[in-house]
């Protein structure tokens, strides 16, 4: 029987038929037994123990030395957008299709980070936090309407992103220098947009040259009391000069999905101002269903591909 390795940590939680719709193929199931983000060299030991056919991946780093020691691996179905963790050159070489589902996770993560823009305009944890330490808790907030928000990325998620924030009655800038023209977004210079927004929220890839694309000296060029919303990529945001800018009070607030180092244990925790989530954007019941269906899909029409 062929193996497929499932590296996500939560694959068929809310849909196990996809187990048996696998298993009606041939095809031996095996999943992550560590029920979190793989290290490269746990990712390495699985695939040269179980040699399997195919993968649903999550965001471990599948390099070009994970993947040149993968023997008969042929689909890497990714459960998500990114491609940033797959070398994609590698695989290409090794003869290895590389699939993602571009298309769901769009309103769960745009849905996050309309939350966490509110959750940090009206101090929601910041009074949260005070009740339960038996305070009656009541920080003043500030209103959506009227903020202009800067949306770097206009791509699927940054423009439905977009979409829920003109509801609001927020001047929209966007930048993005793969995308012309906008309906909802007045698309204007990176320089431009950082300096004018109140609020700044990120939905890029991460690549090398978008690396630290908020480094210490964006930030700073930053309206002084704007938030940063990072749901998109760690690596996107310098958290050293992110954190000096928090303490130092020329930013108000950040929340952050993401980071380099993931779990994530670094100082931005012990901030007040500064809402972590751990990776949940696509965590969303129905939104995680739709994902990883279409992995299957894309991974069974692969594998069919691959034995014609």
């Amino acid at each position: 029987m062929n193996n497929i390795l499932v590296t996500t940590s939560s694959f068929a939680d809310q849909n196990p038929d996809l187990l048996a719709r696998l298993n009606a193929r041939g095809l031996e199931v095996i999943i992550n037994p560590l029920g979190r983000k793989l290290s490269e060299g746990e990712v390495t030991e699985l695939l040269q123990k179980f040699r399997p056919v195919g993968m649903i991946a999550g965001v471990e780093p599948l390099t070009r030395n994970v993947l040149g020691g993968a023997d008969g691996l042929r689909v890497i179905s990714r459960v998500g957008i990114g491609l940033d963790s797959v070398d994609l050159a590698a695989a290409r070489e090794l003869g290895i299709a590389v699939t993602n589902t571009p298309d769901a996770p769009t309103v769960p993560v745009a849905e996050l980070t309309l939350g966490l823009i509110l959750s940090l305009l009206r101090c929601i944890p910041a009074s949260d936090a005070g009740i339960r330490r038996g305070e009656w808790s009541r920080p003043m907030g500030q209103l959506l309407l009227g903020k202009t928000v800067g949306v770097v990325g206009c791509g699927r998620i940054g423009t439905r992103v977009a979409k829920f924030l003109s509801a609001f009655g927020c001047r929209l800038l966007g930048y993005d220098p793969m995308v012309q023209s906008s309906d909802l977004l007045e698309l204007v210079s990176l320089d431009d947009l950082l300096s004018a927004s109140d609020i700044v929220t990120l939905h890029l890839p991460y690549m090398e040259k978008t690396h630290h694309l908020l480094d210490a000296s964006r930030l700073r060029a930053m309206k002084q009391g704007a938030l940063v919303v990072n749901a998109s990529r760690g690596g996107l945001i310098d958290e050293e000069a992110l954190l000096a800018s928090l303490q130092d009070g020329h930013l108000a607030g950040a929340a952050l999905d993401c980071f380099e180092n993931e779990p994530y244990a670094g100082p931005l925790k012990e901030l007040g101002n500064v809402i972590l989530t751990g990776h949940i954007g696509s965590y969303a019941k129905e939104g995680r269903v739709i994902m990883e269906e279409q992995a299957v899909d894309n991974l069974l029409l692969e594998l069919s591909k691959a034995e014609a």
